[in-house]
């Protein structure tokens, strides 16, 4: 592979990269009916750099989704702390997008009234907001589409609306959690590329759960891999491929080398 496969230890990122976001001790805990707590998510601590592509992996039910929850606002942290730019979240919270599973368009809205969504729930300018609208739809591969309905478009095509509404307030924060996983294998490889294309033109930080290994070390500068419920971080990869990264890349020794090493790490997780 040329170079070794860099171990951060979880909380730990380069003093040349600021921190954007820093969990200390994260951790989430639901209440159980005549039964003690259930521990969903247990002291992750990590930093973020800003504009960093960051994966999350890790067994079903370990809490992914729970922990992209938390960062993003819609969920309380049981314990610990969540710090945006050195602020506690409390006090500040970036702007952020999220993009789901699903698509989630709105079936009576156009792709570009889809888009604009966000832009009438925050009350801004509307004029710059459908001009904003207008461009990212470009961007994501829909010129030509903004007339037309979600159930006229493909799932591929609908979930490059949804990327588009995520970005149309320019959020400094995109929260992603499993957005190709319904699509098929070629259509997925065709998103990932755009995705990366998306993600080098906009520089956005963005944290991305995923269940395909190969994706999460294809898209990303870094993977946490996590452990079974209740979730840690059971070990960060920093992805040293040169970018941009292609589909040829994938059949690589280096990429193949990450690719078993972060299913390793996830095979011992499941033995345990």
């Amino acid at each position: 592979m040329g170079q070794a496969i860099s171990k951060a230890p979880a909380g730990e990122i380069p003093a040349e990269r600021r921190p954007f976001i820093r969990l200390a001790g994260v951790a989430k805990t639901y209440p159980s009916r005549g039964g003690p707590v259930v521990d969903a998510v247990e002291e992750v601590t990590v930093d973020i750099a800003r504009s960093e592509f960051t994966s999350i992996v890790g067994p079903s039910g370990c809490g992914k989704t729970t922990l992209l929850n938390m960062i993003g606002g819609l969920l309380p942290a049981s314990r610990g702390r969540i710090v945006y730019e050195g602020l506690e979240s409390g006090r500040k919270r970036p702007a952020l997008g999220m993009v789901f599973q699903d698509a989630v368009l709105l079936p009576w809205r156009t792709v570009l009234e889809n888009v604009c969504l966000p832009i009438e729930v925050l009350s801004l300018d509307g004029a710059q907001g459908e001009a904003r609208a207008r461009e990212l739809i470009e961007l994501v591969g829909l010129k030509g589409f903004e007339g037309r309905y979600p159930n006229e478009l493909s799932g591929g095509m609908q979930q490059r609306a949804s990327i588009a509404r995520a970005l149309v307030n320019d959020p400094k924060l995109l929260l992603m959690d499993e957005p190709f996983g319904a699509l098929d294998a070629l259509t997925r490889e065709n998103m990932s590329l755009e995705l990366q294309r998306i993600w080098s033109s906009s520089r956005k930080t963005v944290l991305f759960i995923t269940h395909s290994i190969a994706e999460s070390v294809f898209l990303s500068d870094r993977v946490l891999v996590m452990t079974a419920r209740p979730s840690r971080v059971r070990e960060i990869i920093d992805i040293d491929l040169p970018r941009p990264r292609t589909l040829e890349m994938t059949t690589s020794d280096a990429f193949t080398k990450y690719v078993a090493h972060i299913r390793g790490l996830l095979s011992a997780t499941a033995a345990l």
